[in-house]
């Protein structure tokens, strides 16, 4: 019997919580340059839920950039539960045809264990949530694909 090992993972899709501040960070830079259209953005505000699918870049994935395979995206749904309340800036809801960039997710805290979840969009766009507590998801829901334009994303 042998250990497992990290590259045995490779192909295995992502299912992360963060329940902690201290736990967001990794969501946030797994969830770095994810792109979504306006109208994959939802809010169940009976269930107290926010979620967004997103097209992330894998960029857990070194192995494949360093062997110089094409880089990869997969469809995750990045969910936010216990939000009272959801308010958005920089971001046109009537314009179906949107599609934001998803730069960063941060906690900000307040009372007992809730405060405020931003997520900062490319653009100078935001939305930030309202929590009671934080509980993030973060899940793959669909097996990785090429990305589109073949290039990893390039920040200056």
């Amino acid at each position: 019997m042998t250990d497992a090992r990290f590259e045995d993972a490779r192909d295995a899709p992502l299912r992360l919580k963060a329940l902690e501040p201290d736990d967001l960070p990794v969501i946030s830079a797994l969830v770095q340059d994810a792109v979504f259209p306006v109208t994959e953005m939802t809010y169940q505000r009976r269930q107290r839920r926010f979620a967004l699918l997103l097209n992330r870049f894998r960029w857990e994935d070194d192995q494949a950039r360093a062997a110089h395979l094409e880089p990869e995206r997969v469809q995750s749904v990045l969910a936010f539960d216990d939000v009272i309340r959801v308010r958005s800036q920089g971001i046109d809801r009537a314009d179906r045809d949107l599609i934001l960039s998803l730069l960063s997710v941060t906690f900000e805290p307040g009372e007992a264990c809730g405060g405020r979840v931003l997520l900062t969009l490319a653009g100078d766009g935001a939305i930030s949530l309202q929590v009671e507590a934080l509980e993030v998801t973060l899940r793959d829901v669909t097996r990785p694909y090429v990305a589109p334009s073949r290039k990893v994303p390039r920040h200056d």
